[in-house]
């Protein structure tokens, strides 16, 4: 796979969350030429172990700014996995679900168009599926993140962009100091405090950051064969949900640590996902190996015995 992507030019948004500074790292030692983008606000830190190696453009919120980012970068290809992520908004949200998940993603795809950029990996969620529907989104977030799908197909058409849309899952791993899920579980290992939840019994897909950086690996590959005006969406799923009371006893178990839950004081959230989307299929060729017990024993948090 290295002989596949040195030299390879990719222009990265979204470098400053999780997955993208995984991401980045990973193409760093395959060898690519790695170029991100930020927002003036954004914070690398999490980068200062390749900052030498990569090179950072700050844009405004301006279209002129993003174009001239292509054009400098001159990208292969580019991985979109900027985004803003609210499970449950409210009406002051608005303006930024829309200034991140659209309108910046639409200057991407326009400034690959001015460039002659053609190839484009994008970032979707499983949450546009709720209820396993062909499309009813979980919250506000999905239906920005699916509206602007849809906004690429007139760039595919007119373009000729090469698209796929990997659909994430929950994801956890290492160092993940994001409000998620395993964090919030290693929070309250930590401190004991005690937490109301619900019963637990619904299905959490979670994939390990490592499998998830792969599975981008592969959709690089895999774009770049196609023909033009090609568009193809995949799931990045674990392929093993479990409950989430499931998911707890076996952090406990590898942590070693009790968790001070009381279940069932706390009512579902009106749209919870109690089944995660199962229709859609994997990036071809892929499939996690990395399973829950080994990855939350990786997390270096284990209580001695």
């Amino acid at each position: 796979m290295i002989d596949d992507f040195r030299n390879l030019r990719i222009l990265v948004t979204g470098a400053s969350g999780y997955i993208g500074s995984a991401l980045v790292t990973k193409l760093v030692g395959l060898g690519c030429s790695v170029a991100v983008i930020k927002r003036a606000a954004s914070d690398l830190t999490c980068l200062n172990h390749v900052r030498e190696k990569i090179v950072i453009y700050e844009c405004n919120t301006s279209t002129k700014s993003v174009i001239a980012v292509v054009k400098d970068s001159n990208p292969d290809v580019v991985v979109h996995l900027a985004s803003l992520f609210i499970a449950e908004h409210e009406s002051g949200d608005i303006e930024n679900l829309i200034a991140s998940n659209l309108l910046f993603s639409t200057q991407i795809a326009e400034a690959m168009k001015h460039n002659n950029v053609k190839f484009l990996i994008n970032t979707g969620t499983s949450w546009e599926h709720f209820n396993n529907s062909k499309y009813n989104p979980v919250c506000l977030y999905a239906a920005t993140k699916h509206a602007f799908e849809s906004i690429l197909e007139y760039y595919v058409q007119t373009g000729g962009l090469r698209v796929i849309t990997l659909k994430l899952f929950d994801t956890y791993g290492p160092r993940d100091t994001r409000p998620k899920l395993i964090p919030f579980l290693q929070r309250l290992a930590l401190n004991g405090e005690a937490m109301a939840m619900s019963s637990g019994e619904q299905l959490i897909d979670i994939v390990h950051i490592e499998d998830v950086v792969e599975a981008f690996l592969l959709a690089i590959k895999r774009l770049r064969t196609l023909e033009a005006h090609s568009v193809e969406s995949y799931g990045v799923s674990s392929l093993a949900p479990v409950t989430l009371k499931s998911l707890v006893r076996m952090y406990e178990e590898a942590s070693g640590m009790k968790l001070n839950i009381d279940w069932g004081l706390r009512e579902y959230r009106e749209r919870e996902v109690m089944i995660p989307w199962n229709n859609g299929c994997n990036v071809p060729g892929w499939r996690p190996k990395i399973g829950l017990s080994e990855g939350f024993m990786g997390l270096g948090h284990r209580k001695g015995r």
